[in-house]
């Protein structure tokens, strides 16, 4: 076959990466490994914690915002609710699966686009604390316009370019963004998703530009966007170090086609959609860093990023909450109200607990990101995976508690002339946050790795087969002179004595939750090291001990973070005994998961599994699946994502 030559304006695809790299298991992990922050120059309380040391110092007392910040938000906070309440019409949206233009232009015309741009870019330089509740009260509203805002400004090209791009990038793209352009992320393909490694979408050099080629999945916001960060592969060739790049693209240019505007089972009204770029020129100037720096640049967007989700999943159990309330109230059996029978009052418990809980962990790890005098990497981690979590139960325990009327739709119950409760809708809308952003799987795996990264910092060398002997013996004798200081301290500490953390005998006594936080990060870090010396270089492959021992973490984190903000709030006046017994409940019911995780780390199924999956896999028990009828369409699993002209319609719709 004759290569085609490349005609003006074209970039012959010769020089470019293939269409689909295939990389090894180790070199994927080489590259995410590149991609993560490795030095930690701040301190943090959640590394702190998984190393078995409780630095509550760190978190206590409860950091507070200045007061012009809170004025501000306060304001914005006041516009925004009167918005929602008068102009936003959820039950449209979820009847239509869009939301409305002139929603989304009273959205522009509020600064909501810009809530977290600086001002002197014509935002509303609101801080994290701010835009996380702004999230969550326009979430609460409608979910979709959640994510249509956080999408644009927590991981869309605002955030990006705040923390790499250059001044001339923050002049022309930051009041765009403010005011009138929705931005997007492009990362996904439809055969790319947690493994970044095998990114295809290419970005060849030509002079002053680059050219695109590729196929984008999931984009939400894409079919809206007038501006999109894209994540492509630069070749590495004389002058260009090559790698991953993230690049700011106007989607207005040629060659850039909406392909679909996706559905899902909730959401409906989210603009998401698959993008196709097709020789899409692309200044140089428009690059975001350096060659090769997309990943990091990703990652490093997503330490602060994550903490939209979990705002929303707070507004979300806030109104579960208050359905909840007042449902079981008025619904009676047996001759009382239903919240006054056990099963459903510790539903109702959990609700209220876990929303007091969640609601801590996100002030605290925005108001820390605020500060900006920690490194909050694992603990908005953890916030997005517990708040992800804890929002899907709290809304199943919802639905359940509704009965009957929770699996109905609102539209149903309107119809039949009972309230338009949208239990069943929230439920849907919520099991994405699961996934969103990074799975709970790979969360386990992300903040796993953080979380083990001092032992690999002194011992890595020693369980890498590639290094040499004198590196190993190097890496011993550091490993040596490090546990010899730290396993002594996780012997004894502060949670053996009675008398510790006793500024939280209060009301009601949180000192005991405080003292079992200490001893069991003290259990978790013995725990870590163990395995680590049990397992070795197989502790990767782990994947059900790691979730555990994150889960556990988590679960003392929340904790921390309950008794902390029950403490704040009784400082400042603000219910300070209904916040004591809240959080009283919390670790309560957390130190009940936490002893049944601790159990799990040693007694599971995980080697039997692992057993049956090879049997699922090689057709031992397809006899199993016998007796069904699968519904399934016709297809491939995986979308073709070859490079090239676009032979679809464009439903790109630009909102103006």
């Amino acid at each position: 076959m004759v290569p085609k030559i490349p005609m003006r304006g074209e970039v012959s695809l010769m020089s470019a990466t293939p269409h689909q790299p295939t990389v090894t298991e180790r070199e994927a992990r080489q590259v995410a490994e590149a991609a993560r922050e490795q030095d930690w120059r701040k301190p943090s309380f959640a590394k702190e914690l998984f190393l078995g040391r409780f630095r509550l110092d760190l978190i206590h007392p409860h950091p507070m915002p200045p007061e012009d910040d809170v004025q501000r938000g306060e304001e914005f906070l006041a516009k925004l609710r009167d918005f929602c309440e008068t102009k936003i019409d959820a039950a449209r949206i979820e009847r239509e699966a869009q939301i409305p233009d002139e929603v989304i232009d009273g959205l522009k015309d509020l600064g909501a686009l810009g809530m977290k741009i600086d001002t002197k870019y014509g935002g509303l330089g609101l801080t994290q604390v701010y835009y996380n509740k702004a999230l969550a009260l326009v979430g609460s509203a409608n979910p979709a316009i959640g994510a249509l805002l956080s999408a644009h400004q927590s991981i869309g090209v605002p955030q990006p370019l705040k923390l790499f791009g250059t001044q001339e990038q923050k002049d022309v793209f930051l009041p765009r963004c403010a005011r009138t352009d929705i931005s997007a992320f492009l990362l996904t393909e439809p055969d790319v998703g947690s493994d970044p490694a095998r990114l295809a979408t290419s970005a060849v050099p030509d002079g002053d530009e680059y050219v695109l080629d590729g196929v984008k999945l999931w984009t939400t916001n894409g079919v809206v966007a007038d501006l999109l960060v894209v994540m492509a592969r630069v070749p590495k060739s004389e002058g260009h170090k090559g790698g991953i790049t993230a690049f700011v693209v106007e989607a207005g240019s040629e060659g850039v086609t909406v392909e679909n505007r996706n559905a899902f089972m909730g959401l409906r009204g989210l603009e998401n959609g698959v993008t196709r770029f097709h020789q899409v020129r692309v200044p140089a100037a428009n690059r975001i860093g350096p060659e090769g720096a997309g990943l990091k640049i990703a990652l490093t967007t997503l330490n602060t990023g994550r903490l939209s989700l979990p705002a929303m999943c707070v507004g979300a159990g806030k109104w579960c909450l208050k359905i909840a309330r007042e449902w079981s109230a008025a619904r009676e059996q047996w001759g009382k109200p239903v919240a006054f029978h056990e099963a459903v009052g510790s539903k109702i418990s959990f609700i209220a607990a876990t929303t007091f809980a969640l609601e801590a962990v996100v002030d605290l790890s925005s108001q820390m990101a605020d500060e900006d005098r920690n490194d909050i990497r694992i603990e908005a981690a953890l916030a997005k995976l517990y708040g992800s979590e804890m929002g899907c139960l709290m809304a199943d325990e919802l639905v359940q508690i509704r009965g009957g009327r929770g699996f109905e739709t609102a539209e149903s119950l309107a119809a039949r002339g009972e309230r338009a409760v949208p239990a069943e809708q929230i439920l849907r809308d919520l099991r994405i946050n699961r996934i969103f952003e990074g799975s709970t799987e790979i969360m386990h795996l992300l903040i796993a790795r953080e979380a083990v990264d001092a032992h690999l910092s002194v011992a890595g060398d020693l369980i890498d087969p590639d290094k040499s002997f004198s590196d190993k013996a190097k890496a011993g004798a550091n490993a040596g002179v490090f546990y010899a200081k730290w396993l002594p301290k996780l012997v004894a500490g502060p949670g053996q004595l009675p008398r510790s953390y006793g500024d939280f005998n209060r009301h009601v006594d949180l000192s005991p939750h405080l003292r079992y936080v200490e001893r069991n990060a003290r259990k978790l870090a013995r725990s870590t090291f163990y395995a680590m010396s049990r397992w070795q270089g197989r502790m990767e492959t782990k994947q059900g001990f790691l979730g555990r021992i994150v889960d556990i973490g988590a679960e003392l984190f929340a904790m921390s973070a309950a008794c902390v903000r029950a403490e704040h709030l009784r400082l400042t006046g603000q219910h300070g005994r209904e916040a004591y017994q809240l959080a009283d409940a919390f670790c309560r019911q957390s130190r009940i998961r936490v002893d049944e995780l601790f159990g799990r780390l040693w007694s599971n199924t995980d080697d039997l599994d692992r057993k049956v999956v090879k049997g699922v896999l090689a057709g031992t028990y397809e006899w199993l699946e016998q007796g069904v009828i699968d519904p399934s369409g016709e297809g491939p699993w995986i979308a073709d994502a070859t490079p090239g002209p676009s032979r679809k319609e464009n439903v790109h719709r630009p909102i103006r």
